[in-house]
């Protein structure tokens, strides 16, 4: 999808299912890397704002993203396939509004389309100063949403666990593991108002690991899996962006990234605005992750973040996947209609281009 297409929602009416949104496009040829594949980058920014606009959509407010994770990235989306991105409120708080953006793609010859992904994400509703305000509660109708809302509320003690667990390190440490430092100028673009959109934020960690990751295995790699990502505050625009991303942990075929995010205005000192755990991978030529180099610290730092990262790994295991819809009901996937129109227009076209000109 480039900067220009348009998002297409189903005809509604107004006021119905106004906590949900899906959003529908083709995966253009500018979309993917020099893999083929859609990169991490670009696919968080696709949630993050398929996320947003159900935050925004349901609260009537200015609603800025404080935590995504538990994201793993299980297929991987080429050039010329349609993507779905149901974005489903699942529960709210007195401020916070708990998003489940659940990913299918998938191509035109295939009826449906194939689970993705699915990802967690949190908006907090605020006013013009930025401070946090309430938002209408959410009550859920169907045994899916019902269901939803339970895994949702359940999971905050394994969230908040993590998060208090990336809060207490400092992923810029003494050490001698590998990091990778990028800075970044917030420039107008990259934001709407006075600070920058969160999946632009979400890219600008992505694009870091990943260069860590390369330089680490000296291969081309690809993200694995969000271990969580914890928005701090906004990023204003004009600010000078500095992203940090460390060797903490190796496995036998993956790299466990910690990302560290500072800002700061002219003339200011730099402030913590997120922190996360990426882990990304090397594919061989068949797409199969294949071994990287071990990690193997030595100094006190070092050692401690490999005991946090190994820590992390535990308690994702921790989480209740949410329910898909395919465990309730049938699901929409596609659309019958979009795929039915694809169709008949490349038989259309196929029929045309076999018609013999006239005498």
């Amino acid at each position: 999808m480039t900067d220009q297409a348009q998002h297409v929602e189903p005809m509604l009416p107004p006021k119905a299912r106004r906590h949900q949104i899906i959003r529908r496009f083709r995966v253009e040829p500018a979309d993917v890397g020099i893999d083929g594949f859609v990169g991490g980058a670009r696919l968080l920014a696709w949630i993050e704002k398929a996320g947003h606009a159900t935050a925004a959509r349901w609260s009537h407010r200015r609603c800025v993203v404080v935590s995504v994770g538990n994201l793993h990235l299980d297929r991987p989306i080429s050039a010329g396939e349609f993507v779905e991105l149901h974005a489903s409120l699942v529960y709210t708080r007195h401020s916070s509004m708990h998003i489940l953006v659940t990913v299918y793609s998938g191509d035109l010859a295939e009826a449906d389309a194939l689970h993705t992904t699915q990802c967690p994400i949190i908006f907090v509703a605020v006013d013009a100063n930025g401070t946090a305000v309430e938002v209408p509660r959410w009550t859920p109708v169907t045994m899916l949403e019902l269901q939803r809302q339970r895994q949702a509320r359940v999971r905050i003690s394994t969230r908040t666990r993590i998060e208090d667990a990336m809060a207490a390190e400092d992923y810029l440490a003494d050490g001698a593991a590998l990091r990778v430092t990028r800075r970044f100028l917030a420039a107008p673009a990259d934001g709407g108002g006075n600070a920058v959109h969160g999946g632009q934020v979400l890219r600008w960690i992505d694009e870091s690991a990943h260069a860590c990751g390369s330089e680490w295995t000296g291969a081309h790699v690809v993200t694995s899996y969000v271990a969580g990502i914890r928005f701090c505050r906004p990023i204003g625009l004009g600010d000078n962006v500095e992203v940090t991303a460390r060797v903490v942990h190796t496995g036998p075929r993956s790299v466990h990234i910690g990302i560290h995010v500072t800002a700061a205005s002219r003339g200011a000192e730099p402030i913590l605005v997120a922190q996360g755990l990426v882990v990304v991978v090397a594919r061989d030529d068949h797409g199969r992750a294949q071994p990287v180099p071990t990690w193997k610290p030595a100094a006190g730092e070092d050692l401690r973040l490999d005991r946090h990262a190994r820590s992390l790994i535990e308690l994702r295991h921790c989480f209740e996947p949410f329910t898909t819809a395919t465990a309730v009901t049938e699901p929409a996937r596609f659309h019958r209609a979009t795929v039915t129109r694809a169709r008949r227009a490349m038989r259309a076209r196929h029929v045309v281009s076999q018609t013999p000109p006239a005498a």
